[in-house]
C-alpha cells in the first residue's frame, strides 16, 4: 500500500478543509512569521485495544493560549473548542496510528511595524500526521555544548512557543552537525545550562535527578513537568530544579533531552567526553519504559492526562 503523502484534511479558523484547498496569499509569509506561534501534541496508540491517545491535550492547549497571549494575538478559539477542532481532525483523517499534532497561529496583513499586531486577524490552523514514536529503539545522541547563546526572558522569551524563537536551536543544531554531532545544548547569557534545541534536560548526579529551572531559558515544557512527578512519585528519585554549571554535564552518570517531540532521548557524550559509561543509563531506560506505557494507556495510572480519540 503506497503511504499518503499527506493527511485528507486539516483544521483552518474552525472548519476542516480539504488539505489542496487550504491556502493562504503568500504575502502572508513575509511578517506574519514572525510572531506565529505553535503548539506540539502527541497521539498513541494502545497496542492491544488500539485505542488512540491524545496525551495532556489540555496542558499542551493551555500553553498554546499563553503563547499567543505574550505575542499579544486574539484569542479567537478557547482551548477547549480547540481540543474538539483536534479530535474531529484525527477521526476526519482516520489515523488510528502514533501521531503529531500541530496547532499554529498567524497574523494576517501584519507588518513589523504597522499597523499593530492588536489590529491585525488572528487565524488558527491545525495539522495532524502519523508520525511514529523513538521511545524503546535505542535511540540516543552525542551532544556539543553550542556556541550559540541560549535567548533570554527579556530578549525573545522561551516561554512563548514562537517560530521565531527556533532560529536560536536551528543555528546550534546546524552548527552541532557540522561539527559531527547529533544535537547541541545551549548555556545561557550566564553561561548556566539551559536547554537543547527544541527539549529540555535533565541528569542524574549522586543519586538525584537535577534539571535547569524554568528561569533559565527553557520552554515551560510539559514532558519535563509529567518526568517531574513520575519520577517523584512512581519510581522514588528525589528531583531539583536549579541552576546547572556546565562541568557538571560532563561528570553526570546519566543524562536526557524530553519534550514533545524529543519524546525522551538518551545522551550518551558531551563535547567527546562519555557520560556514565557511554551508554543508556539504568534510571534513563526505566523512565523510557514507564513513559512509553503510561502514554499508550498501557499502565493505567493517571488517566487524567490521556484523552481517548
Amino acid at each position: 500500500m503506497v503511504e499518503k503523502e499527506h493527511p485528507d484534511f486539516l483544521w483552518l479558523d474552525g472548519q476542516l478543509i480539504p488539505w489542496d484547498e487550504a491556502t493562504v496569499h503568500i504575502t502572508t509569509l513575509e511578517w506574519g512569521g514572525i510572531a506565529s506561534v505553535y503548539e506540539g501534541l502527541r497521539a498513541y496508540r494502545h497496542p492491544h485495544t488500539g485505542t488512540l491517545y491524545l496525551f495532556r491535550p489540555d496542558d499542551h492547549l493551555a500553553r498554546f493560549a499563553e503563547s499567543m497571549k505574550i505575542t499579544r494575538m486574539n484569542p479567537v478559539f478557547p482551548p477547549h473548542d480547540l481540543k474538539k477542532a483536534i479530535l474531529a481532525l484525527l477521526r476526519a483523517n482516520k489515523i488510528r496510528e502514533d501521531a503529531y499534532i500541530r496547532p499554529f497561529a498567524f497574523f494576517d496583513e501584519v507588518h513589523l511595524f504597522y499597523p499593530s499586531p492588536k489590529m491585525a486577524p488572528t487565524h488558527i490552523l491545525i495539522t495532524a500526521r502519523p508520525y511514529g514514536s523513538h521511545l524503546k529503539t535505542g535511540y540516543k545522541v552525542h551532544c556539543r555544548i553550542s556556541s550559540w547563546t541560549r535567548i533570554s526572558d527579556n530578549v525573545m522569551p522561551p516561554r512563548a512557543k514562537a517560530v521565531a524563537n527556533y532560529q536560536n536551536s536551528w543555528l546550534a543544531t546546524t552548527e552541532a552537525g557540522l561539527d559531527g554531532y547529533d544535537s547541541a545544548i545551549l548555556l545561557t547569557e550566564r553561561g548556566k545550562v539551559s536547554e537543547g534545541p527544541g527539549a529540555c534536560l535533565m541528569l542524574v548526579r549522586q543519586e538525584k535527578v537535577i534539571t535547569p529551572p524554568v528561569t533559565s531559558g527553557i520552554l515551560e515544557s510539559i514532558t519535563r513537568l509529567t518526568l517531574i512527578k513520575l519520577l517523584s512519585e512512581v519510581l522514588g528519585m528525589e528531583v531539583v530544579e536549579r541552576e546547572v554549571d556546565r562541568t557538571e554535564l560532563y561528570v553526570a552518570q546519566e543524562a536526557f533531552f524530553c519534550g514533545t517531540g524529543e519524546e525522551i532521548t538518551p545522551i550518551v557524550s558531551i563535547d567527546r567526553l562519555p557520560i556514565g559509561n557511554g551508554e543508556m543509563g539504568p534510571l534513563t531506560e526505566k523512565v523510557i519504559d514507564l513513559y512509553h506505557d503510561l502514554v499508550r494507556g498501557i499502565d493505567e495510572r493517571y488517566p487524567e492526562w490521556r484523552t481517548p480519540v
